[in-house]
């Protein structure tokens, strides 16, 4: 991806008693501990994220250590031996719980919380802050990851337990912030530097406290067990309401793979709306936000008031284009364990590649230059799934396979084999299709400007184009929400509403 230029290196800090930086395995200073996210991936990624870029607007040090006796520490590192061999810039590891204790009743109500808490992990992440601290990657680990523990003491019943098979959230309720850093070690082979945990309350409150992040949406959702009820369009969310976003599973048959899509779009605006929205250059605001945040965070005993200034120095440039995300790669899904369940087991070779670029410090995606001429129409099916038969409606030799040459070009399925239409006199360029398939319908005519949609009752799935003599190009289009797979890369700029 794109960086703009360098900013210098940010010192550890010296004063206050804070010895001065050791050197690391490639001879530089480590990092200073980056910021944490929200609940829910990009929930969690949100109140930390906040932090640091409150920590940027120039707010005085006695500020920060004020708030700073307000984080809950936990000794996150003690006694760990044997980790992973530490690389250039920094990993956090945030990780998000389903606390709520302090949320109200109504509230519970409201935004659909009821139920006991599973003190397990619903959230893990890991962000890397690159050592030059102009790009954070974040990488998605699925709760029901299949992981196998390290020998370990059960923090709840004193027993010890050899290393066993385990859903990776669960790692949590068995030996706490140490056992699932410990197990996240042992699977990606990425040193974790720092770690970051966030419940419900901390991010409906620092939401609101922003004044609510706007997303969009190419379609409605709806999801019964959250409550989410979103129509098709633009939207301000407040703190509820974007806990229902980035929790909702049950919007279609791809559960944690299209929540996690929509955090990433989550965080994205989050980054954004902190980044340019001018609030937290205003030191009352900042006061407001870390309070909503630190309140319900706990950090590991190192993320303290210097690391949080010295980070949000070195990210005064931070914006979504800076930022990537990816889930890690799934080999299989529905991966039956006994005593375990169903669950999800990487592919080893594609989540290797993603953990090879946090160690070396190596962006996830390959940079990809800016496309000339005008963006994208952003369509709300992807045109990989339209089937399209091209016609030409004309006696211009050659139109047919010009504007199906064209449209697979951008993506379209084209049959690549035109042919001529009954009619040769056709003027206007006709999308003919099915009204089952209106939403790729309109997907097509967005690459057709000025074409007309034609509905024809059992035509069937494949649209066809009838080219006209008014036919001039086909513009470029590319889906409303990002491609979902795992192992897909996204840069945040590619999913802000209105800054694709």
């Amino acid at each position: 991806m794109p960086t703009p230029p360098r900013s210098p290196r940010v010192p550890a800090a010296t004063s206050r008693g804070v010895p001065p930086p050791q050197r690391g395995a490639s001879g530089r200073p480590p990092r200073p501990p980056v910021r944490r996210k929200r609940p829910r991936w990009a929930v969690r990624a949100v109140t930390a994220l906040s932090v640091v870029v409150l920590a940027s607007a120039g707010i005085g040090h006695a500020v920060l250590s004020g708030l700073g006796s307000d984080i809950t520490r936990v000794d996150a590192f003690k006694d760990m031996k044997n980790r992973p061999r530490g690389g250039d810039g920094m990993n956090v590891l945030l990780v998000g719980t389903d606390g709520r204790d302090r949320i109200s009743e109504e509230e519970r109500r409201k935004y659909r919380l009821g139920g006991a808490p599973c003190h397990c992990t619903d959230t893990i992440m890991i962000v890397h802050l690159s050592e030059d601290r102009e790009r954070a990657s974040v990488v998605s680990l699925p709760r029901d990851s299949y992981a196998e523990t390290p020998d370990h003491t059960d923090r709840t019943t004193g027993e010890q337990h050899k290393g066993h098979p385990v859903k990776l959230n669960a790692a949590y309720a068995e030996g706490g912030p140490q056992l699932t850093i410990r197990t996240v070690g042992k699977m990606t082979r990425v040193k974790i530097d720092r770690y970051l945990e966030v419940d419900f309350t901390s991010f409906m409150r620092t939401v609101d406290v922003l004044g609510g992040v706007e997303v969009c949406t190419a379609e409605p959702l709806k999801d019964s067990h959250t409550g989410l009820d979103l129509p098709a369009g633009t939207h301000t969310l407040m703190g509820g309401q974007a806990l229902q976003y980035v929790r909702a599973r049950h919007l279609d048959g791809a559960s944690d793979l299209s929540r996690m899509k929509r955090q990433q779009r989550f965080l994205a605006a989050l980054i954004d709306r902190a980044t340019s929205s001018g609030l937290l250059l205003n030191p009352l605001k900042f006061r407001d936000v870390t309070q909503a945040v630190l309140g319900s965070v706990r950090a590991d005993k190192g993320f303290g008031t210097d690391e949080m200034l010295a980070l949000g120095r070195a990210m005064r440039n931070f914006s979504p284009s800076s930022s990537e995300f990816t889930t890690v790669p799934i080999g299989q899904m529905g991966y039956a364990v006994k005593g375990v369940g169903s669950t999800l087991k990487w592919d080893p070779a594609e989540s290797e590649r993603i953990f090879d670029a946090l160690r070396e410090d190596e962006p996830l995606a390959r940079p990809r230059p800016k496309p000339k001429g005008p963006a994208p129409v952003r369509v709300p099916v992807d045109p990989r799934q339209i089937r399209v038969q091209v016609e030409n409606g004309t006696r211009t030799p050659g139109l047919g396979k010009r504007v199906d040459d064209a449209l697979a070009a951008t993506g379209f399925r084209t049959t690549r084999v035109p042919r001529n239409a009954t009619d040769r006199a056709v003027e206007r360029t006709v999308v003919a299709f099915d009204p089952r398939w209106d939403r790729s319908a309109k997907s097509l005519a967005a690459a057709l400007p000025g074409s007309e949609l034609r509905p024809v009752k059992g035509q069937g799935p494949t649209l066809k184009v009838i080219a006209g003599a008014g036919f001039e190009k086909v513009a470029r289009v590319r889906p409303a929400d990002p491609p979902q797979e795992s192992g897909t890369v996204v840069r945040g700029d590619e999913v802000v509403c209105g800054k694709q």
